[in-house]
């Protein structure tokens, strides 16, 4: 595999960032992982939702010995929408109220179209859509008591590239951008932000399962940039677009794929 970036730990700090009450949809693991520990390391009150109890407990223990705020893990089916609305009730009472949501969580298994009968399609925008708006639903009302709030959903470059053998998880990505701009529209007068990270190919052992190291090599070829995206590369945007230096950025989708096209 190709050696990954070094990255420093000379990060941006947001003053603004500190004991605000985050959830983190998919938190467990890959990007998600790494955004839990951005925002831990900002200060924040952060709560993240995932099934995958084993990592999610590890990556909660692993943070909370030097954390201001120890995160807390809640079990979420995101398929399951009253499981959804019971949880996220929960983690506003836990937190006292809720200030950002990142909308990280997603399934990018590699499908065909001959793969997809009406059941597939189902799960699979269930999976990978629905519940961006059904947990952007369930926090709102507490954001606007807040005063305002911000709401981080999360693309993909996939269906800007028109990759193979993914048609649905695309279809639900190119949705998640009109889903924020319809937000946007509507909540921006509540001093609610809505924004999404589309990210390029990020080095995570997942993505690794997909890609041989010539097919890693060819990706860093078809970037601009030289070097593999780190989750720490898209929480770095995810801080700022949370934060109050980002107040008047919304309803828009910004890339962290080191100009891969």
């Amino acid at each position: 595999m190709l050696q990954q970036t070094t990255l420093t730990d000379s990060r941006a700090v947001y003053p603004t960032l500190r004991d605000k009450r985050v959830i983190i949809t998919g938190g467990a693991s890959g990007i998600g992982a790494g955004l839990v520990e951005a925002f831990v390391a900002q200060g924040a009150h952060v709560a993240f939702v995932d099934i995958a109890d084993g990592e999610a407990e590890t990556l909660a223990t692993r943070l909370s010995s030097n954390a201001v705020h120890p995160p807390v893990y809640y079990r979420c089916d995101l398929t399951d929408l009253d499981q959804v609305a019971t949880v996220m009730a929960t983690l506003e009472d836990a937190l006292g109220g809720v200030d950002i949501l990142i909308n990280n969580a997603a399934n990018d298994d590699r499908h065909t179209i001959d793969d997809v009968t009406p059941a597939i399609w189902e799960e699979r925008l269930n999976v990978n859509l629905r519940h961006h708006f059904f947990a952007a639903k369930a926090v709102i009302p507490a954001m606007k008591r807040a005063g305002g709030g911000a709401i981080v959903n999360f693309g993909s470059i996939s269906w800007h590239l028109a990759l193979p053998d993914l048609v649905l998880y695309q279809t639900s990505k190119a949705a998640i951008e009109g889903l924020t701009r319809a937000l946007a529209r509507d909540l921006g007068r509540s001093n609610i932000r809505v924004n999404t990270i589309v990210p390029g190919n990020v080095q995570t052992p997942r993505q690794e399962q997909w890609y041989t190291p010539a097919g890693e090599a060819e990706i860093v070829a078809a970037q601009c940039l030289d070097g593999r995206i780190q989750p720490a590369d898209v929480a770095a945007l995810a801080l700022f677009l949370a934060s109050d230096d980002a107040r008047m950025c919304t309803g828009h989708d910004y890339f962290v794929d080191a100009g891969w096209r």
